[in-house]
């Protein structure tokens, strides 16, 4: 059967849909980690990531307009680097989606375990994992107005918090005053902390090239889809730049954390009283709900995917449950892999899925210099610097941040890297054919 991709999206809804996937109350779950990491100065690296990710944003916006149709990094750099280094890329971005799910049920676990302690972490880790797995496997869909329903408990949320936190800065708690350069600049802070709390940091953009795979159901997509992916950055980091700031001015001293992990609950609590941690608790997990559905979703198609087209066995990766229409086993999958939660800190399985992200999102720069600046040879005057200079420096920032991150992801990264080049390596006949190509084009259609 068939699967045509209607063409309705606009601007806003893109918008919205980004906004969604990147869940933007996922500041406040990492905010206790990337306190600690950066020793204070957790806004000094969302400012360092936010720059980052605008680079590499446009970047994206770029190669959107040249390639229009969906698959993201994989499509780009396979496209215009070749088929080999296309599916390397495509299987270290496989590491992303394989963690995402995995670290959005860990923080949901954590911050429901900081709320009421007698529970375990790893029973509200399952429970997560059983009620988005069900969900995915029956089919059920967020539709767009239940998403800017969940968007606007999340602003009210940030707001709320917000206020709070200004009202008690400005009654002499924490620094004692609203304008203060201290999260900006700490001269007693290691570059290095801060660095490695912005690769952190980057977490929590994750999504804004999520949008990419929708560009066959967008209207005009060659404009659409690079202003949407510049506005997701903008207003994410603004977002996150926002709330880092007035956080850290009610509370300065990130050594007195009991659990960084779940640090913002503290915040909460010291903040709002136990009313407020309860509406902030359920503002967190709502998010983490939704944004797990779509994480795992998109996993269990992208696996789909390369089962259907022979990447991966076919047998049991483009399998299709005959009720539902949904791949259950790969949702299964995802859903058993995310118990590795069980595991892992906040702060080592961020940096998993940044290993692979940051890869994808060095690439994409690339691919922008070679298409354009080398292929189209827009090298004349603001060709040298929008598809030379500007593409160039989101190398660089992808590959400083990639470069800084935790060494266990290092070690992860390049076994999964290793093993997909092994992979490759059969599936190619050592290189003497070229890989079967993952028609990701209508992935995104598949009736969930």
């Amino acid at each position: 059967m068939e699967h045509g991709l209607r063409r309705t999206l606009t601007l806003y809804p893109l918008v919205l849909f980004g906004l969604a996937y990147m869940a933007p109350m996922i500041v406040f779950g990492t905010f206790g980690v990337m306190d600690q990491t950066t020793h204070g100065s957790a806004v000094t690296a969302y400012i360092i990531a936010s720059v980052a990710m605008l680079f590499t944003a446009y970047s994206y916006g770029r190669m959107a307009k040249a390639y229009p149709i969906s698959g993201s990094a994989y499509t780009y750099v396979r496209r215009t680097m070749g088929s080999h280094l296309g599916f390397v890329i495509g299987w270290v971005t496989l590491l992303d989606y394989f963690f995402l799910p995995m670290v959005i049920w860990l923080i949901g676990g954590v911050y429901l375990n900081a709320v009421l302690p007698g529970v375990p972490t790893w029973i509200w880790i399952v429970l997560f994992i059983v009620v988005t797995t069900i969900i995915n496997v029956v089919g059920i869909r967020v539709s767009t107005n239940v998403n800017l329903l969940l968007m606007m408990f999340q602003f009210l949320v940030i707001a709320i918090f917000l206020a709070l936190s200004i009202r008690d800065v400005a009654h002499g708690m924490g620094a004692g005053r609203l304008l203060s350069a201290q999260p900006f600049v700490n001269p007693h802070v290691q570059f290095g902390f801060i660095m490695a709390g912005a690769s952190i940091a980057c977490y929590s953009f994750l999504g804004f090239d999520a949008v990419t795979t929708m560009t066959e159901e967008t209207i005009r997509p060659e404009p659409t889809v690079p202003r949407a992916i510049m506005l997701i950055v903008l207003i994410g980091g603004v977002i996150f730049i926002a709330a880092t700031y007035f956080t850290q001015l009610v509370y300065p001293d990130y050594t007195k954390f009991a659990n960084a992990d779940a640090g913002a609950v503290e915040i909460a609590r010291q903040i709002g009283g136990n009313l407020f941690t309860a509406v902030f608790t359920a503002g967190l997990i709502i998010a983490q709900l939704s944004s797990g559905i779509s994480a795992q979703a998109s996993a269990a198609r992208l696996l789909y995917a390369m089962g259907r087209d022979k990447v991966l066995p076919r047998r049991f990766f483009g399998r299709i449950h005959a009720r539902f229409r949904t791949p259950d086993l790969n949702i299964l999958l995802v859903g058993l892999f995310g118990l590795l939660a069980l595991f892992f800190s906040v702060e080592t399985s961020t940096s998993f899925i940044n290993f692979g992200a940051f890869t994808a999102f060095a690439f994409v720069n690339l691919a922008v210099i070679v298409h354009y600046f080398v292929q189209q040879r827009l090298r004349g005057g603001w060709g040298a610097i929008l598809y030379g200079l500007l593409p160039l420096i989101g190398f660089g920032f992808d590959a400083w941040l990639w470069l800084n991150l935790d060494r266990n992801a290092m070690i992860l990264g390049a076994i999964w890297l290793v093993v997909g080049l092994i992979y490759l390596t059969v599936l190619t006949r050592g290189f003497r054919v070229a890989p079967p190509e993952m028609r990701l084009d209508d992935w995104t259609a598949m009736d969930g």
